[in-house]
């Protein structure tokens, strides 16, 4: 079976590992700031606050703005279903704006019409969090501006993009095999130029790879010290943070806010770091990936990745959109035929609101047509680094039977 994803493992990655393992530190040492120290200082951003899962760090991420029961957050519903459900673990209420059907990212006019009739009746966001899906960076510069009208916070889910790269300007470039994003007009995903905290994830079969593990960026001291707290009890050892005490008493910690336990290993930072040396090179093989599809596949009767020249995406998805008015088959039927084919495609993502659990809380079919729209038509096709030539030739072959 070709899965849609794989991580990619090596001789390095394994020797930092073993390092950590015969270290006196298998967590809370020094490896996890190192870690942290250097994602952030690849971002371009203050802070880096790791965590044990990119969920987790979207869910500190929200207790640091001070999201609670009576606030609203705002997302994609063309997400997977953390991205929402972090807002309801602080109490707060989840909505959801419709996506751009060429980006797929959160749709910048349907977000500034709804802010706009929310502020009629009073339900403003306290924070709206858009996505990067497949890697593809969203308008996050106007996304700004309408933060900075309406006073909400931001939140990136970048769960799929470390190493993609957005314009800090009007220059454009071309999408290319090589990092062709790398002059100073371009800023990484994570600098948090244009939002409050940006949240990354380091599943297997994302860009890197910490096993299970997410950090989260910000430039803000305030919301670092928050999400550091929070990541661990709400327990300090600061002394300017601790309420005072007896001074015959030892008290070398305190629980000030009611914490989790969201800690990384330095297992993971180890593995994290290792990986963070190679990132570069990952994206750029899923570039040369894409462009195999892209000349492969460009005349069949499906929809291509679009991507802005104004942007430079880290490729973690390659989705094709089956037009069933021109194709002889259905989504359903590809995506069958793929799977009997021994090629794991996936689905990236059924709108949110459509889950059972969503269904309950109100949400009916037909709140977001674009969502709804895209997941009928779109299949996610094999994208990692290692996948082999006649692996991707297989699924181009594949498609072209299916399509004859």
């Amino acid at each position: 079976m070709i899965p849609y994803g794989r991580q990619d493992i090596s001789q390095s990655d394994i020797d930092a590992v073993i390092e950590i393992l015969k270290s006196d530190f298998l967590t809370q040492g020094p490896t996890v700031e190192k870690f942290e120290n250097s994602v952030a200082t690849y971002c371009g951003a203050r802070h880096g606050i790791a965590t044990n899962s990119a969920t987790s760090a979207l869910h500190i991420a929200c207790l640091a703005l001070g999201l609670g029961p009576k606030d609203i957050l705002w997302t994609s519903p063309t997400t997977f279903v953390a991205s929402a459900n972090c807002a309801l673990y602080c109490g707060a209420s989840i909505d959801f704006v419709d996506i751009d059907l060429q980006s797929h990212n959160m749709c910048v006019k349907k977000l500034e019409h709804k802010l706009i009739e929310a502020e009629k009746t009073g339900n403003l966001p306290k924070i709206v969090m858009p996505v990067h899906l497949t890697g593809q960076p969203s308008d996050m510069a106007a996304i700004k501006v309408l933060a900075d009208r309406y006073n909400f916070k931001i939140i990136e889910d970048a769960s799929h993009a470390i190493g993609a790269k957005y314009c800090s300007d009007n220059t454009t470039v071309m999408q290319s095999n090589s990092d062709s994003a790398s002059n100073e007009n371009f800023l990484p995903i994570g600098n948090c130029q244009y939002s409050d905290i940006c949240v990354f994830s380091f599943h297997p079969v994302k860009i890197i790879t910490t096993g299970e593990g997410g950090l989260a960026t910000t430039n803000d001291n305030t919301l670092a010290e928050r999400m550091q707290r929070f990541r661990s009890h709400g327990v300090t050892s600061n002394p300017s943070d601790m309420f005072e005490r007896p001074n015959d008493e030892i008290w070398n910690y305190q629980q000030t806010l009611l914490g989790y336990n969201y800690r990384m290993t330095d297992i993971q930072a180890a593995l994290g770091i290792s990986q963070l040396g190679r990132l570069s090179k990952f994206v750029q093989r899923r570039h040369l990936i894409a462009d195999v599809y892209n000349e492969g596949l460009k005349d069949l009767p499906i929809a291509l990745p679009w991507q802005s020249n104004q942007s430079y995406s880290s490729y973690h998805l390659y989705v094709i959109k089956i037009n069933e008015l021109d194709s002889p088959k259905t989504q359903r039927e590809v995506y069958d035929i793929l799977q009997s084919n021994n090629i794991n495609v996936n689905l990236h993502y059924i709108p949110v609101y459509r889950q059972p659990y969503y269904e309950k809380l109100g949400f009916k079919q037909g709140y977001c047509s674009n969502a709804e729209r895209y997941h009928k038509s779109a299949l996610s096709i094999p994208m990692f680094p290692k996948l082999e030539k006649i692996q991707q030739t297989k699924v181009i072959e594949i498609l072209h039977e299916i399509f004859s």
